[in-house]
């Protein structure tokens, strides 16, 4: 007679481990957090998002509407009077185009002159190479208002002020720039580049035909973090300029804030003007997003 049907016999079947039953609970608590974090980022949207929204609301809104208490979020009767006015008021195609050319010029040269750099960082060997890559990372940790009075005195001595020159030159290849696009490229491998340098192919070849269209997601980002900073950009062209005909917008629109017998206290012009100096970032984002999480993670890569 077998051991298991002896009377009195322990049973020798495996007992199940305390741990054993609770395989589901790291789940349900994964369940659990995931709806807690949507909630969580949701809330930190709608606060960062609410002076945005509030600005561009009450650019439609009438002057009732933007004195009344308690405020009123969204407009009852939506106008573009505020735009209107701005116009009659302010030359704003003129610093528009200011905005526009500066910010372009300075997108295109970053892009360009930040790509060669980083790429002779990135896959050529030359002597200095490592000091000049610690030149770069010791210019990002310079704060940027303590270069104001050196740029300002290197553009005077050039004859630079009240020019698109001076507003572009200073911005021409940032740090930030070489850095992002060194690390991409980084990621390119070797053995591409040593192939085509055994068909005859030349570093500028090799540069705008092979690398350059390897790396669209970094210069998006690029295109994003400079078009974005040049044309939200106050306080160099507010030093660079005094000519009113060179005024950036948002200089242009600073300085209609201040002088009372423009605005004169009109909290819907202003919320217009600023409505109109964010709009070309939003379409400039929104075109290139595809391209943005894509270059932002890859850059930290190597």
């Amino acid at each position: 007679m077998s051991a298991t049907s002896a009377p009195g016999a322990v049973s020798t079947a495996p007992s199940k481990k305390p741990g054993d039953m609770q395989p589901s609970r790291p789940k349900k608590a994964r369940n659990l957090k995931r709806p807690l974090v949507y909630v969580l980022l949701s809330v930190g949207l709608l606060i960062m998002s609410a002076p945005f929204l509030w600005m561009a609301l009450s650019a439609f809104k009438t002057p009732q509407e933007l004195t009344a208490s308690p405020p009123v979020w969204i407009p009852t009767e939506w106008t573009l009077e505020n735009f209107r006015d701005l116009l009659d008021k302010l030359d704003l195609p003129l610093y528009f185009m200011n905005s526009l050319i500066v910010a372009v010029l300075v997108t295109v040269s970053n892009l360009v002159f930040c790509s060669m750099l980083g790429y002779a960082l990135a896959k050529l060997n030359f002597a200095g190479r490592n000091k000049i890559f610690g030149l770069v990372l010791g210019a990002l940790m310079v704060p940027g208002n303590l270069m104001l009075l050196p740029l300002f005195v290197l553009m005077s001595k050039l004859h630079l002020i009240d020019s698109y020159a001076g507003l572009v030159l200073p911005f021409a290849a940032g740090a930030f720039g070489v850095f992002l696009m060194r690390q991409f490229m980084q990621s390119i491998p070797d053995e591409l580049l040593e192939a085509a340098r055994m068909d005859g192919a030349g570093e500028w070849y090799i540069f705008w035909r092979i690398v350059m269209p390897l790396v669209k997601p970094a210069l998006a980002t690029l295109s994003i973090f400079t078009f974005l900073g040049s044309w939200n950009n106050f306080v160099w062209p507010l030093i660079a300029t005094n000519d009113p005909d060179k005024y950036t917008l948002p200089v242009a629109l600073a300085t209609f804030a201040t002088d009372p017998n423009k605005a004169g206290g009109s909290n819907g012009m202003l919320m217009a003007g600023s409505f109109l100096i964010v709009l070309p970032v939003l379409v400039v984002f929104i075109a290139l997003q595809r391209h943005f999480t894509q270059g932002i993670a890859t850059a930290g890569m190597k």
